[in-house]
């Protein structure tokens, strides 16, 4: 029999398992197999499992013997993994597994991602459930599909035959740190449609670019500056001298990323445009100086251009938002109506952080993020993220969002809502699991929300009485084809599980 890369590590069977669902393909969408995989196991043990039209397979376990009091618990992870490979990578990711390599105290695969998110919980799942000898409460073990495209597999989730008390979520990447509360979001996209004149002026080429930007939820709190609020700032103050309409406006490619450019075309029907561009660049100079610590490397382009003239000038921008980019300026401007209500929304709508929770010091509670504003044709469309760990507060963005956009003439559609985790004061699971984690460790572990969403957060919405924790084993780079996973990390999140576990039922 041929050996296997991790024979020789310890635990062994949470490695074995590890490697087998490694040879396995499972990215996001390629799930069937693996998903097969998982009920095999539970026929050939004997165990109780149900598969659902979404491919998530749930598995159940009795207590141990003399432990049937104890409240039943949730084991939760995901099965589908981020496969990337190198550009030189020959592998077929949708058809063959991983090429496991050991690299000192990290587990990595040749040329590809890894998958150890979240591979590593299915492997501490398949280990819990294969050996009797544990002492543990009734276990229901919750894999769910395709958490890393949306969370559609808990979305899908029938948890009506589910009795868990306690839901232990082991989809962290980081040791030492236990998660328990996270946000719920939605993105919202308004529109503004209008019609288009034909002009005699000149116009102004604007282009705010090298900003700092970021992700919406990890970095929302560091006050990085938004590309797209920038424009609307000068383009608001521009309006007040100026009878100001637009040609196109282009700004981002993402609604779960900090804004880094910004490029508006635009005319100044009642004004000089060299006068304008000496309004800008002062502005500007503002600007820079706000954030200065934040944003160095923030640069202005500002031009005029005339009928016919491309409006990209010499400035490289292949990576634009919008495929439906017009590169010529034709001096068929928008009309003043439509081009004042798009800057009043930019303007007026909260940007950023709106609220810090008061339960866990440093958390961002509630944050709205404008991520993306295209131009097609007579229509401008703006797209934010909306992000909060209190339910009440997500809906009174989105309320206000919606309400903005109809006041000044819009029309808007939410998409992608789900629900959030909410910080509980009482969480007994979180009390047992720092008493167990200083055990073995000797410290304190640090116990923090996230800006961002969890498979915790649909879960808990299902089943509300829930105590919840998220936890997992050290990885780095993940989603990379340079991820890797700590070998040692493993194994003490292995032992802090079990004996987690085993306290449950004391």
């Amino acid at each position: 029999m041929k050996m296997g890369v991790l024979d020789n590590l310890k635990p062994k069977e949470v490695f074995k398992y590890f490697e087998e669902i490694c040879a396995i393909p499972h990215g996001s969408r390629n799930l069937q197999q693996i998903s097969d995989y998982l009920v095999d196991f539970a026929k050939k043990r004997g165990l109780e499992y149900r598969q659902d039209e979404a491919l998530n397979v749930i598995i159940k376990k009795p207590a141990s013997e003399g432990c049937e009091g104890a409240p039943t618990v949730i084991f939760q992870g995901h099965m589908d993994m981020v496969a990337v490979k190198e550009a030189a990578c020959n592998k077929d990711l949708m058809t063959e597994g991983l090429d496991l390599e050991i690299e000192g105290d990290f587990i990595t695969a040749k040329g590809t991602s890894l998958g150890g998110d979240d591979g590593i919980a299915v492997a501490y799942a398949l280990a819990l459930l294969d050996d009797d000898s544990l002492i543990h409460p009734a276990l229901e073990v919750v894999i769910t599909t395709n958490e890393e495209i949306g969370m559609l597999g808990a979305t899908a989730l029938d948890t009506s035959d589910l009795k868990g008390e306690i839901l232990l979520n082991a989809d962290s990447e980081d040791e030492g740190i236990f998660t328990v509360s996270c946000a719920g979001g939605a993105t919202v996209i308004t529109e503004f449609s209008g019609s288009r004149q034909k002009t005699s002026k000149e116009a102004i080429a604007l282009y705010l670019h090298d900003l700092t930007g970021g992700h919406s939820g990890a970095e929302i709190h560091k006050d990085r500056a938004n590309a797209s609020y920038l424009m609307g700032r000068i383009l608001m103050r521009l309006e007040a001298d100026y009878d100001l309409c637009l040609y196109s406006i282009h700004g981002g490619d993402k609604d779960n990323a900090i804004t880094i450019e910004n490029k508006a075309v635009f005319v100044l029907e009642n004004g000089d445009s060299n006068q304008g561009i000496e309004k800008i660049e002062n502005l500007f100079e503002d600007i820079k100086e706000e954030y200065a610590d934040t944003d160095p490397d923030m640069k202005l382009d500002v031009r005029v251009i005339n009928v016919g003239d491309n409006i990209l000038g010499n400035v490289d921008l292949s990576d634009a938002a919008s495929t439906d980019e017009m590169e010529v300026y034709d001096g068929n401007v928008l009309d003043k109506e439509t081009t004042s209500a798009v800057i009043a929304h930019i303007i007026h709508l909260p940007q950023g952080v709106v609220k810090m929770s008061h339960d866990m010091a440093g958390l961002v509670q509630t944050s709205m993020n404008l991520g993306i504003i295209k131009t097609c044709g007579n229509t401008i469309q703006l797209t934010y993220s909306v992000r909060s760990s209190k339910e009440s507060e997500k809906i009174e963005l989105i309320e206000l969002i919606k309400h903005m956009a109809s006041y000044v003439g819009g029309k808007s559609k939410v998409e992608g809502v789900y629900p959030g985790w909410d910080y509980k004061n009482d969480n007994k699971i979180e009390r047992i699991m720092v008493e167990e984690y200083k055990k073995i460790y000797g410290e304190a572990p640090r116990v923090e929300g996230i800006h961002a969403g969890l498979e915790c957060g649909i879960m808990i919405s299902k089943m509300p009485d829930l105590e919840a924790i998220s936890f997992g084993p050290q990885m780095y780079d993940i989603h990379t084809f340079k991820e890797r996973l700590s070998i040692s990390s493993t194994e003490r999140t292995w032992n802090l599980l079990v004996n987690t576990l085993k306290a449950i039922t004391n």
